[in-house]
């Protein structure tokens, strides 16, 4: 019966997603440790290291498929891991008493970090199609919006006008940095594990890295230079890496969830038969893969810092923290794909208002062009003078509500060096955009395909 979140027939399509779930399932899993045992009887056994016939009969038998789960599950109970379990499981299932050559020389550990890392290289090649959608999405809403003006907020409040493009670009360069972190990572990450009882691979005398080496060449995994048993930045590093993605999709949820509010309605997410829809109000269109994208953000974030304790082993093979990778690194990758997924469809839908965010720009009644006013009078006025005068106007605009635009052009000391038609330039937002436009244009030059 399915407990958790993950699992659920009703939950689990909203906090994950299928393709990641099948990746750290029980199969997978149990089949990534059989990948490891065939992996190493191929390599002894071209090494010499184990007869032939021993090699390929314990590779014949690598098949998850092959394994009594319930027998698996009581042994593991007993043994505190599926190891030793699958590995007499798999001795039983070979012929001619050629089982008896299976995990020659290795160790629990062994087999469980090199398949958590077979893992790993699946999960990330799942995030990198997702980071891609999402660049892509992105970059066209960047595109397309690049002088879209809106207004930009400091402190949830009004600062000055920006471009929805701009805005944009700005995630997306984010997502762009996170293609080169996984570029860069991976090298790193996806670097397998055989070292033996401490490391050393003494049980295998002086030809401990040779095998090491065509294990390594078997897996398409890199050869480490030496044993990482208690030695766990790899994990901890892949998991901070998707904090980082996730937090960058937790930030365009928010700010979306912020836009699509009532008094705002600058955006929207994309809509579809009751999406959104409340339970008493039949008016209200609520977020929701927004507050789906917080909440999965906010749990990854508590995750990995339980990774990062789990950095703090003791000596050559831990007592315990080891096996706080075995709850938080799937649940990381669960609701890291969950994060993505949402944030995908949020960015490939995401409805956009344009004259609202015009409309939305002007209700100070043009006090949010008071800094373009002040910094264009200042040349003739002086700055603090410039500053000075404005800044009595903008307090009768909040007086009177009148238009900036006209008490500016009703001041005698402005009239002395501005009439109306150059102050409505200084006044209209889409002449106080700085380089926001050329700005996306870099981010979108320097997207990697």
């Amino acid at each position: 019966m399915p407990a958790t979140i993950f699992d659920s027939s009703v939950f689990r399509d909203l906090y994950t997603t299928e393709a990641m779930r099948a990746v750290w399932s029980d199969e997978n899993r149990i089949q990534k440790y059989l990948d490891f045992e065939a992996a190493l009887a191929k390599a002894q056994g071209r090494l010499g290291m184990i007869p032939k016939d021993a090699a390929a009969e314990i590779v014949r038998h690598c098949d998850a498929k092959k394994i009594d789960i319930a027998k698996l599950k009581a042994g593991t109970d007993k043994a505190g891991s599926p190891i030793i379990p699958l590995v007499k499981q798999l001795v039983a299932l070979c012929r001619d008493g050629h089982g008896e050559w299976c995990h020659w020389g290795a160790t629990t550990q062994d087999v469980t970090d090199t398949a958590t890392v077979l893992q790993m290289r699946e999960a990330l090649d799942l995030v990198a199609q997702d980071i891609g959608a999402i660049s892509g999405a992105l970059a066209a809403l960047a595109k397309k919006h690049r002088d879209t003006p809106m207004i930009g907020r400091s402190k949830l409040q009004q600062a000055v006008p920006i471009t929805f493009g701009y805005k944009m670009a700005t995630v997306l360069g984010a997502f762009e940095r996170h293609k080169e972190r996984l570029a860069q990572l991976k090298p790193r990450a996806l670097t397998g594990e055989f070292g033996g009882a401490a490391g050393t691979l003494s049980s295998l005398g002086k030809d401990g890295l040779k095998v090491q080496a065509e294990m390594m060449k078997e897996l398409k995994l890199r050869q480490p230079d030496i044993s990482w048993h208690t030695i766990r930045d790899r994990v901890a590093e892949v998991g901070c890496f998707l904090g980082l993605v996730t937090g960058t999709c937790g930030k365009l949820a928010l700010d979306v969830m912020l836009m699509m509010q009532t008094e705002v309605q600058e955006v929207a997410e994309p809509t579809g038969d009751g999406r959104g829809s409340s339970s008493t109000m039949p008016q209200k269109r609520n977020p929701v893969s927004s507050v789906l994208i917080t909440t999965q953000t906010a749990m990854v974030k508590h995750h990995v810092a339980a990774l990062l304790e789990a950095q703090i082993e003791d000596h050559e093979r831990s007592a315990g923290r080891w096996e706080i990778e075995w709850i938080a690194l799937p649940e990381i990758f669960l609701l890291s794909a969950g994060a993505l997924s949402h944030t995908r469809a949020l960015t490939g839908g995401l409805q956009v208002n344009a004259k609202r965010m015009r409309r939305n720009i002007d209700i100070t009644n043009g006090l949010v062009m008071a800094e373009a006013v002040m910094m264009g009078l200042g040349p003739k006025m002086g700055r603090d003078r410039a500053h000075d005068v404005v800044y009595d106007v903008v307090s009768e605009v909040v007086k009177t509500g009148r238009p900036l635009i006209d008490l500016l052009a009703e001041n005698a000391e402005i009239k002395k060096h501005a009439g109306r038609k150059a102050l409505e330039k200084l006044t209209d937002p889409a002449n106080y955009l700085g380089v926001a436009g050329k700005m996306v244009d870099r981010v979108l030059a320097g997207r990697k395909k």
